[in-house]
């Protein structure tokens, strides 16, 4: 049965004083946090019961809120991640939890049409699937950059000049636990953070096969405060 994590210790600096006292994962669109409709969309159309929720800043009140999982019907395991130093390690709290199985990584602030989670599942193939959505300005996020058959070849951050084949970095991950392999091998960016895209990068590069996969539907990375307004003046958003 699937696992998922979801990364949520950020401190959500951009959403200003929207975060002075909540965690970006449970700033509240239509009514419920964005981590809200995270799990229940992954439990309702991926089939996961099991959660590591990876915490930091205002850890407690996602704790607070979920608490164990039960009132989901879901389980929810915690993980603190000390120190805000990047989503390259973060991940690697879960990997006792994990164990031998594959499992599906996101960004607690990456809202999808529920549906594309099990489409995404559905897609595993190789060491791992990246999921990805075209159309988006490549030049403010990752580039995913394809071969022929859709498995990825490079990643390129914030390029002015995407290669030919690329594709947006959508957040959402499948794995296996070979990750990890990787993601301990991991310096420190320039930026002074340690990189999961490094990890990916990596593993493709060592002849590891990670898998393009494009979602079909809605894709919102709620990264401010005009996108969080805009997502919540909404009449036709389907939870």
């Amino acid at each position: 049965m699937l696992k998922a994590v979801i990364l949520a210790a950020g401190k959500g600096t951009r959403m200003n004083t929207l975060t002075a006292e909540l965690p970006k994962p449970m700033l509240a669109v239509q009514g419920k946090p964005i981590l809200q409709h995270i799990i229940e969309g992954l439990r309702d159309h991926a089939h996961v019961r099991h959660f590591f929720i990876i915490i930091g800043y205002q850890g407690d009140v996602i704790k607070n809120h979920f608490g164990d999982g039960s009132q989901w019907k879901v389980s929810i395991t915690y993980g603190v991640q000390e120190v805000q130093n990047g989503t390259g390690k973060a991940p690697e709290l879960a990997a006792p939890w994990i164990g031998r199985e594959r499992f599906l990584l996101t960004y607690g602030d990456i809202l999808i049409d529920p549906s594309d989670y099990g489409y995404l599942h559905d897609q595993f193939a190789g060491d791992g699937v990246i999921a990805l959505k075209a159309g988006e300005d490549l030049s403010k996020g990752g580039a995913v950059v394809l071969d022929t058959e859709d498995w990825m070849i490079d990643l390129v951050e914030k390029s002015t000049q995407p290669p030919p084949n690329s594709y947006y970095n959508a957040g959402i991950y499948l794995f296996t636990p070979t990750i990890f392999e990787y993601t301990a091998r991991l310096e420190k960016s320039p930026r002074g953070e340690y990189e999961l895209t490094d990890a990916l990068k990596a593993l493709t590069s060592s002849g590891g096969r990670i898998r393009g996969v494009q979602l079909r539907k809605r894709w919102v990375d709620v990264r401010d405060p005009e996108v969080l307004a805009s997502l919540n003046q909404k009449t036709d958003f389907a939870p």
